[in-house]
């Protein structure tokens, strides 16, 4: 399978900062990439608490998790829903806990400090942690977007490790260089990292030195 072709695994655990997710999975699928989705029921727990979503984990919907409180007003079409399979958190025998099962990345956006600690040290306990010890095992691309101020030693020293092992550590930090003047700009400018480190094209900023 071509490169281009595989699915992107996109990780929600709790921490808070969901709309990045929420706006990194509208991207993907209106740019009809395959994405494999999973999160984790403290994800679930911040959508509802953030964003007023009521998603039921055992009957889910993606359609469930863009309410009219979702500032970029947008809902898959049913093409759209096509790409995408949800996996549950506790279902190990999703294809992303294989490494046989090849993707093109996964992302856990974001990225709380317990997710961080538990893959760091090893200590897999849902599909989460396992899908992201698949991708370090197998060496292919994983994206952290940890949202968390301040950080003790111990959170800095699981994300070094991480970054040892090859892992982006790209935290929810949007630049202001853009002239960004909106919480939407802010948001498209950390998911567009995101993109790029994925290698999926996207519109969502200018680049530096575009206009000179």
């Amino acid at each position: 399978m071509n490169k281009k072709d595989r699915p992107i695994v996109v990780a929600i655990t709790g921490a808070s900062g969901v709309l990045y997710s929420l706006r990194l999975l509208e991207t993907l699928l209106r740019l009809k990439k395959r994405v494999h989705l999973t999160i984790s029921k403290s994800g679930f727990a911040v959508l509802g608490h953030e964003y007023g979503v009521k998603a039921d984990p055992a009957n889910f919907s993606i359609a469930d998790l863009f309410t009219t409180n979702y500032p970029f007003a947008w809902q898959p079409t049913a093409e759209e829903t096509t790409y995408l399979r949800y996996d549950s958190v506790d279902d190990f025998f999703a294809p992303m806990a294989s490494g046989s099962h090849q993707t093109a990345g996964m992302v856990i956006c974001p990225s709380s400090g317990a997710t961080t600690s538990a893959i760091a040290r090893g200590a897999s306990s849902n599909l989460i942690h396992r899908a992201a010890e698949v991708h370090l095992k197998e060496k292919r691309k994983l994206v952290l977007v940890p949202r968390e101020t301040p950080m003790s030693v111990i959170q800095l020293q699981n994300l070094t490790d991480l970054a040892r092992l090859g892992t982006v550590i790209l935290p929810a930090s949007p630049g202001f260089y853009q002239g960004g003047k909106t919480v939407a700009d802010l948001i498209d400018f950390v998911v567009a990292r995101i993109l790029d480190q994925l290698e999926v094209e996207h519109t969502l900023s200018t680049r530096w030195g575009d206009s000179c």
